[in-house]
Formats: structure tokens, C-alpha cells, sequence
């Protein structure tokens, strides 16, 4: 009989995405040993599955769009893409789907990567089941920190598994272009997937069942977005819900509750996200398998001193960027608590991730591309605060007519009339995605609209929409 390996460590980080790394390179900065472990591919679904293939899908397409836009260069890009080239370079920011360089990056930090898959089994220890069927037991001094993120999260419709339907997974590595495609969804992934495959040829039928796409941000988002992908050749079609999906001899059938039958070659549902972790052993400290779990700002589970959940797990915020902010926050906590410093777990302080509250940035990397950081108005009404919205056509904008003939957009502040304040704001058109992080500094900071004043914008720039925001807010 084999004995199983035992180890020890400060802190055990279950899952070695981007936010697992992040722990763990706070942790190690810290002084503590930090042991990580990772079932898949080290750097997680963002590395090879979400963020970077999608982008690197989405840049060719957008930078096509915006040369369309510029006088003496829009006859030289009426052109398809070159599909295969833009599926090559995809290819390339994913690593070809190896993790040697992330590997050899948690290697530099000195965390030891433990391969396989890890459940709890006891307050503060982690066993890990090896590709080959070995089991190793690792207990924490300090923490375990709970970094699996989420899958998407597909309907209950019968049959559904028999179709072979896209996620999100899928919808950002195939290696083909497929001839028609079917998106079900309005979110984030639905509208940048139906733009990335539309781009390169594909007929995309975007079924909503909501009013609109993007329903978490300013109604005015998903309706540019909704009328430019109509534009490119979408059928765009709200206010709808998928009742039955089959497949039969290689093409998909979608009927619709309006009684519609759509065909396709692939069916993409992007019908949101569920937390990964079903298997991971919570039922062995208390917890329901399966379910988000809730935690403090400083990142540790309600009920559970030693264990943290950090990222798309705790359902704060389900973005990279804010699971990486959440994993620094985490990872100091851990720190202090584990060396007897003073936790500073104030509002905006060193320990605690205030900004899920309160300042959570967001880009949807469509054409036009959409922004926002806070709260939109219906979300600020709805908190209780006395707000006024400022809305401004960003065409009006010099730097907008310079960035490209027929600019399209529109910028909201949302202003906290008490505090003078800004509480939200959202940005709609062609590279604003650039311009997001001044408004994430305005409203993280609590800035004044006094002192806002004295941020003058360069000129030409699209940057001086904030100059027509103000201005439109005193003359409100």
C-alpha cells in the first residue's frame, strides 16, 4: 500500500488562473510558502479560453472598422479578413494552448505547482488527485485560497448535450470559421462573438431574450451596438427565447418561442456563468457543492477564518481584471493576518476590495466598442442616491471627428447631486475602451466635480468629452 505524501505550507491556492496567480505572487512576496494547484493549464480560462484568444480575435476585426472610417484608407480595407491569419494570431496570444511560459513564471516567484485536481478534505488541507492516479495531501499554516473560477453555464434544454453546442470555450478556439452561426445571449460574450465571427464570415442569427444586449449597462450601449451589428449583416433578434435545439445529419435546428426554425452549422449559448465549485470538496467543511461562495471584503468566506474565495467564485465581480484586483487585496490580507499586522480593512483601504462596490470597470470589445465603471443611473436610483444623469454625443467631440469620418457614440456621467460626485460613467464608440481608466480614477477616487475642472483634457482628443460632460452638468 502506497503512502500518500503529505506537505506543508503557508498558504494553498486551489486553481493557478490569473487570479490564483496573483495570490500567489502576493503571498510569496510576503514571505509565505504558497503551494498552487492547477487541474488544467496554468494561467486559466482567460489565458487560453476567454480574454486574450477573444481580443486577439477581436483586434483585427475592430482595426479593420476603424480604417474603414479614415479618408485615403478605407478604399485599400473593403476586403474579407484574411481568416486564417486572424485565427494564426489567436493561436499565438493563447500559446498554442501550452503553459510552459506561465509554468515557468509561478517556477521564478518560488510557488510549487501541484498538477491535478484538488478538493478540500478538512479544514485548511487540500488533497490533489496526480494525472496518474497519485494523491497527495497538502495542509495550510495560514489560508487556502479557493481561485477555480467559473464555466459557462448552458440552459436546461432536452437534449442540449446530444447537439454539441459552442460555449465560450469553443466560440474562442474553434479553428474554422463556421458558414452559419446561431448566438444565444445579450451579454458581453454573446455581442463580442457575434461580432468577431460575423467579421469573418459567418452568418450569426443573435437570439436575446431580453429587450436588449448588454442589459447591465446604460440602455443606449446595447442599442448602438445592436444597430451596428445589424448593420454588418446580423440578424439581430430581441425579445426572443430558444424552445427547442436539435441536430440532424451535421446542421443545427433552433425553434424559437415564436414559433420560428432557424438552421445553422453551430450553435453558440452564452447564457451566463456558474461557479467551478461542484467538486472541490465543500461539503467536507460544511459548505453546498456547487454554490458561489460568499465572503467579506477582505476576501475570506463568511463562517471560515482560513479559507478564501477570490475571483469569479465569490460572484462579486465575474471580470479578470477584478479578480486580479480581488487576488492583491487577498493576498495582503492573508499576509497581515498570518504576521500578526494590523488588518487595514476600512473602505478603500489596503485590505479591503471596496471597488467590487463601487468602482468595477468593464469593455466590451464590439464595434462600437462600449465602456463603464460604477454604477448606471437605474443602478444609482436604486441604491438610494441622488443623482443626475449627463448625457453628451461624443460626435461633438473634435478628437472623436478626427479618430473617424461619421464618429458615432455617446458618453453619461452620473453625477451624486449630494456629494458632487460622480457615481457612474459609461462611454459608447470607437476606441473608447482606452478611455475608461480616467473615469475609473474619477469615480475610485471620489473626485469632485470641482476639482474635475481642473483636469483639462488635451486637445484634439476624444478626452475632451469630459470637458463637455462638465459643461453640460453646470448647464444642466
Amino acid at each position: 500500500m502506497t503512502e500518500t505524501e503529505t506537505n506543508t505550507y503557508d498558504v494553498v491556492v486551489l486553481g493557478a488562473g490569473p487570479v490564483g496567480e496573483n495570490v500567489a505572487d502576493r503571498t510569496r512576496a510576503a514571505g509565505l510558502t504558497t503551494a498552487v494547484v492547477e487541474s488544467e493549464l496554468v494561467g486559466g480560462e482567460c489565458s487560453y479560453w476567454a480574454c486574450m484568444p477573444s481580443k486577439a480575435l477581436l483586434r483585427p476585426v475592430i482595426a479593420r472598422a476603424d480604417a474603414r472610417r479614415v479618408p485615403g484608407l478605407r478604399q485599400s480595407v473593403q476586403g474579407p479578413l484574411d481568416a486564417s491569419a486572424v485565427l494564426a494570431h489567436r493561436d499565438y496570444y493563447t500559446s498554442n494552448w501550452k503553459d510552459d511560459g506561465q509554468v515557468g513564471w509561478l517556477d521564478s516567484i518560488g510557488a510549487d505547482l501541484y498538477r491535478g485536481h484538488g478538493r478540500l478534505t478538512g479544514p485548511r488541507e487540500v488533497t490533489v488527485t496526480g494525472p496518474d492516479g497519485g494523491e497527495r495531501v497538502l495542509t495550510a499554516r495560514h489560508a487556502v485560497a479557493v481561485c477555480t473560477g467559473s464555466r459557462a453555464a448552458l440552459p436546461g434544454l432536452p437534449g442540449l448535450d446530444t447537439v454539441k453546442p459552442w460555449t465560450s470555450r469553443e466560440a474562442t478556439s474553434s479553428k474554422s470559421v463556421p458558414g452559419r452561426l446561431i448566438v444565444v445571449g445579450g451579454g458581453v460574450v454573446a455581442t463580442e462573438m457575434a461580432t468577431v465571427w460575423q467579421a469573418l464570415g459567418s452568418q450569426v442569427t443573435l437570439l436575446v431574450r431580453g429587450k436588449g444586449l448588454l442589459p447591465r449597462m446604460e440602455p443606449f450601449a446595447g442599442e448602438l451596438i445592436a444597430e451596428a451589428l445589424t448593420e454588418a449583416g446580423a440578424d439581430v433578434r430581441t425579445g426572443t427565447s430558444v424552445e427547442s435545439v436539435t441536430r440532424e445529419n451535421g446542421t443545427v435546428i433552433a425553434v424559437t418561442d415564436k414559433g420560428d426554425r432557424i438552421e445553422a452549422d453551430e450553435i453558440l449559448f452564452a447564457t451566463g456563468r456558474a461557479p467551478r465549485t461542484d467538486d472541490i470538496g465543500l461539503e467536507s467543511i460544511g459548505l453546498d457543492p456547487g454554490s458561489w461562495l460568499p465572503v467579506d471584503d477582505s476576501l475570506r468566506v463568511t463562517g471560515h477564518d482560513w479559507l478564501y474565495a477570490v475571483g469569479d467564485v465569490n460572484h462579486r465581480a465575474l471580470l479578470t481584471h477584478q479578480g486580479k484586483y480581488q487576488a492583491r487585496i487577498a493576498g495582503a490580507a492573508i499576509a497581515a493576518r498570518a504576521t500578526g499586522e494590523t488588518l487595514l480593512g476600512e473602505p478603500w483601504g489596503a485590505h479591503a476590495a471596496t471597488a467590487d462596490h463601487a468602482a468595477v470597470p468593464q469593455v466590451v470589445f464590439t464595434d462600437p466598442e462600449a465602456a463603464a465603471v460604477g454604477l448606471s443611473l437605474a443602478e444609482a436610483e436604486q441604491a438610494g442616491h441622488r443623482v443626475k444623469a449627463v448625457d453628451v454625443d461624443l460626435s461633438t467631440v473634435s478628437g472623436a471627428g478626427l479618430y473617424a469620418d461619421g464618429y458615432q457614440g455617446r458618453a453619461r456621467m452620473v453625477v451624486d447631486v449630494e456629494e458632487e460626485i460622480l457615481r457612474g460613467v459609461t462611454l459608447v464608440g470607437p476606441g473608447v475602451g482606452e478611455l475608461i481608466h480616467s473615469a475609473t480614477i474619477a469615480v475610485a477616487g471620489r473626485v469632485p466635480i470641482s476639482r474635475l475642472w481642473h483636469a483639462v483634457p488635451s486637445y484634439p482628443t476624444i478626452s475632451e468629452v469630459w470637458l463637455r460632460l462638465l459643461e453640460a452638468y453646470r448647464d444642466a
